[in-house]
C-alpha cells in the first residue's frame, strides 16, 4: 500500500527552489513580508498606507499619487475618498485649477500613519533581526527603495 506524501515533503521541491534560487527566495520572502506587514498596518491596508505616506512625503493630488504609485486613478479616488470619510484626509481646493484638489493629512491621519509606521518598523526589525543580517538588511532594502524610485522615475519621465 502507497504511503501519500506528507506536506512536508509535497514542499520540499519548492523549499529546494528557494534555497537554489536566491532571486526566487527574496520574491518569495517580499511577498510573505508585504503581508505581514499589512497586519501591522493597525486599521490602515497597505494600500491606504501607501497614499498616507506618498501625500506625508508631498504628492498632495490624487494624480501625483496614482503615478508615484503606480496606481490607476480609479483605485486612488476610492482610497482617497475612504480616508476622507475615516477623517485620515482633508481636501482643499487648489488655485487656478477647478478640477484639482490637494489633499493633506489630519492630525488623527497623522497619528495613525504614524502608529502604523512604528508597528511596521517593529516588524521589519524583527524579520532583519531572525535573518542574521540585520542592520545590512534594512540597508539593502534602503537601497531597494532608492531604485525603485529611480525606476518609477525614469517610468514617469517617459510618459511625459
Amino acid at each position: 500500500m502507497a504511503v501519500p506524501p506528507t506536506p512536508a515533503l509535497m514542499n520540499a521541491p519548492a523549499a529546494a527552489a528557494r534555497h537554489d534560487d536566491p532571486a526566487l527566495g527574496a520574491l518569495r520572502a517580499l511577498t510573505r513580508s508585504a503581508r505581514m506587514l499589512e497586519r501591522s498596518c493597525g486599521e490602515l491596508s497597505l494600500a491606504q498606507y501607501r497614499v498616507l505616506a506618498a501625500i506625508a512625503d508631498g504628492a498632495e493630488q490624487a494624480s501625483r499619487i496614482a503615478r508615484r504609485l503606480a496606481l490607476g486613478k480609479p483605485a486612488v479616488s476610492t482610497l482617497v475618498e475612504t480616508l476622507c470619510e475615516r477623517g485620515l484626509l482633508e481636501r482643499h481646493s487648489v488655485a487656478g485649477d477647478q478640477r484639482a484638489a490637494a489633499l493633506d493629512l489630519t492630525e488623527r491621519g497623522r497619528a495613525v500613519l504614524q502608529a502604523a509606521e512604528e508597528e511596521m518598523l517593529a516588524k521589519l526589525a524583527a524579520i532583519a533581526g531572525k535573518s542574521g543580517a540585520g542592520d545590512a538588511l534594512i540597508a539593502a532594502l534602503a537601497a531597494m527603495d532608492r531604485a525603485i524610485e529611480a525606476l518609477a522615475g525614469e517610468r514617469l519621465g517617459s510618459e511625459q
